[in-house]
Parts: C-alpha cells; structure tokens; sequence
C-alpha cells in the first residue's frame, strides 16, 4: 500500500509513477479522490471550528452559572454542535473508508531504474548461464518422458479436473527430492530459517500481501460444512503470504534484521487469467509446490538483499545443472505488490525457449504498511521495514526442466550430481 500523505504531498507524481506501468493509468479515480480530499478537509476544518465554538461556550456555561444567569440557551447551542460533530465524524469515517479503498487497489511504484515497457516484450535480459545441451536425439516433452516415469495427467484430470497431475514411483521420488534439495540449499548454504505454515489463511492475510482485494478471482475460496459465520477464508497461492504476515503487527527489533524464512508448500492458483495458455503437461498448474523465499530487511538494505535473493534461486538451478538466464522485468510486467522484479528462466529444450522458473521483487514498504510491520531505527521512532520474495524454486517446473534437459535417448533421466543423495545415491532415473 503506498503512503496516503506521499499522494497528497505529489499527487501529480504519483500519478506519473502509475503511467509508467500503464498508460493512461486506471488504477486511481482522480476526481473522485481530489472530490474526497477535499471534502475531507473541508470537515476537519469544520470539526476544529466547531470544538473551538463548543469550548468557548463551555467556558461561557461556566461563568453564566458562577452568576446564576440562565444557560439554556447556551447550552442548546452546545448541543447542536454536538450533533453537528457526531454528523460530521460519521461522514468523516466513510471518507476514510473510501480512501482506504482506493489505497488498497493501487499497485506499488516501480524503482526508478525499472526499464519501462507495456508488457513482456519490454523485459530486458541481464545475464544467462549454461549452454542449451546439443542432443543427438529428437528430444521429447516433459508429458512424453516423464509418462513411463509414474507422471499421469489423466488420473489428475479424472480426480480434480484439469490442471492436476497425479505422480508416482520414480517421478513421485524425483519431486520429493528435488523439494528437499531446494530446502537444503537454503537453509543450510544461505542461512534461511525453515518454517512450515498453513495453508488456509484469512482474508486480512491476502490483503497484508496485496492477493487481495484485486486478485480474489485468481484465489481459491475455503469453506466449512455451510457455516457462513466462519472467517472469509483462502488456500495460499504461494507461502509468501504466510511466512511475510509472520511479523504482521509487530515492531522488530532492528538488530534483528533481516529476517531470512523459506518454506516448501503446495500452491493453490485458479490461474483465472491464462484460459488456453500452457494447457499440456505441469506448466501451469491449479495446485503445484513451491519452495519459497523471503526476507524481511532494514529499508537501506532491501535492494542488496534482491541481488542476494536472485543468487540464491540461481545457486538451485547451477546445481541441477540447467541452463538459464535472468531478466529484469519492465514497468508493465511487474507483479502489483513490486517495485522491481527479476525473474530467472530455465531452457526448456521442447519448447526450444526459456520459461520462468522463479520470480524475486523487492516489494519495499508496500506489505509492509498494508500489514503494518516496523521497527525502530537508531533514533528511537519507528519506520516500516521492506519485504522481499522469491521462489527457490518452483518445484513442478524444476521437475520439468530435469526431465527434459537430463533425459537420455532410452527415456531414463542422468540424474545431476547434486541431487544424487536425495535418491539413494543413483546417477539415473528410469
């Protein structure tokens, strides 16, 4: 959420902030919002007026009695400025409401050395690592290679519809592997804090972490047996959610900055916006796993620490030995809660292109002042922290780019070297 008082301070800057991700932008009501501001100050004005009125008469009510003089009159006219306040904190109230509203629908700003562009095709590539291995083969699809292997799409479809895929045997085991490699490389080379969250969470969670209000549609909603008294509840689209809300209200401590967590969980996206995109095999999945990254960092340090995230998903994909590149998305391209974002994309030799793996943004105090997480700088006054996330990475993607990159003409995947102990030691999957 950005800071009510920075629009009210540069409303024309903002609004110049919010054109470089659309043009011309539709996120805020500029009338609607200068009628409200300046209603809104009309009856603050008003409301100190009145309460300077209501204490000169209070002082008047006092002598007129020290003179036993007669203050009905006076205080009738106390009372109507009391209606009066009461009508005016009322509309004042909905005002608020209304504003916070707006607040809550309009992205974060995006740093000022975000490359500007519409949408994808603005993304500009920054570095790439690993040459695409030359086959001596036709090399197959993850659906083709990973069938014989226990990865079976029509009893996913048969148990939940489409976009669920079923795994077993060795396909199952090279997930769970692949989830436990990812963790390992966290937490024990990069110092991240494993944690395991639920994955049903309640509506002011999403809105700490800006899913909602503007992205329910792509949410999957939770009921319990009918009870409509229950709290509005949603499945986690990522453990972003629970693990940035994990300080939610608090005042940290700044020497205890930053806060680095990660967690493996499964994913839940009704993916409202992609009908007919990547509808074959676990590109884009209703439910997939994801081994998730976030810091929770000191504003001075926030932009050092995405640098730092985006190696760490890099160090999972160097280690499965598969070729990826970086890029750094554009204005239009980023994600709502971003002020900058780079996203890593790994070879998929089928598909003959790169496609996204992880995506890193540094969201700066914009979940944080929707979830109202600070901490008190070297003067004592408190300040909002900045949050950060990645993934580290996806796991039904990284099983996808194993297969395909590592599949050998007799259909058995080599296995990476790192990755070998997490499967009993074997160099090939089959």
């Amino acid at each position: 959420m950005l800071d009510i008082n920075l629009l009210r301070r540069d409303l024309p800057g903002v609004i110049a902030q919010l054109e470089r991700r659309k043009n011309p932008q539709p996120y805020l009501d500029v009338p609607r919002y200068t009628a409200l501001e300046a209603e809104r100050k009309q009856i603050q004005v008003a409301t100190e007026q009145l309460q300077a009125r209501r204490n000169a008469l209070s002082r008047q009510i006092g002598q007129l009695k020290a003179k036993g003089e007669d203050t009905a009159a006076v205080m009738a006219e106390v009372g109507g400025i009391g209606a009066e306040q009461d009508a005016g904190a009322q509309r004042l109230e909905a005002i608020q409401a209304e504003l916070q509203g707006m607040l809550m629908s309009l992205p974060n700003l995006p740093q000022a050395g975000v490359p500007q562009g519409a949408d994808e095709s603005g993304n500009v590539e920054v570095r790439r690592w690993g040459a695409p291995r030359s086959f001596d083969f036709t090399p197959r699809d993850h659906v083709d290679v990973g069938g014989p292997l226990g990865m079976d799409f029509e009893t996913g479809a048969r148990l939940s519809g489409s976009r669920f895929t079923f795994l077993r045997g060795p396909a199952a085991r090279l997930h769970r592997a692949l989830a436990q490699f990812m963790l390992d490389v966290q937490t024990q080379e990069h110092g991240y804090t494993e944690c395991w969250t639920p994955y049903i969470v309640n509506r002011e969670i999403l809105e700490g972490t800006g899913q909602l209000p503007k992205f329910k549609a792509d949410m999957f909603w939770v009921t319990r047996g009918g009870d409509e008294a229950q709290p509005e509840q949603y499945l986690i689209s990522t453990s972003e959610i629970s693990l940035t809300n994990s300080v939610r209200e608090q005042i940290l401590d700044a020497t205890s900055l930053p806060i680095r967590l990660t967690a493996h969980s499964p994913c839940f996206r009704s993916e409202a916006g992609s009908a007919g995109r990547d509808t074959r095999g676990m590109i884009r999945q209703h439910q997939f796993d994801k081994v998730e990254m976030v810091q929770i960092t000191h504003p001075d340090h926030s932009d050092a620490a995405l640098e730092q995230m985006v190696g760490h998903a890099e160090a999972v994909l160097r280690q499965l030995e598969l070729p990826y590149r970086v890029i750094t998305l554009c204005t239009g391209d980023m994600g709502f809660g971003s002020a900058r974002t780079y996203d890593l994309e790994v070879w998929l030799p089928a598909q003959d292109t790169y496609r996204e793996i992880s995506s890193c943004s540094n969201c700066e105090a914009f979940q944080a002042r929707r979830m109202q997480t600070r901490f008190r700088n070297a003067q004592g006054k408190t300040e909002f922290v900045h949050t950060l996330n990645g993934s580290g990475l996806a796991v039904g993607r990284a099983l996808v780019a194993v297969l395909e990159n590592h599949q050998q003409a007799d259909g058995s995947i080599a296995i990476p070297a790192a990755l070998r102990p997490y499967l009993g030691g074997a160099e090939v999957l089959r």
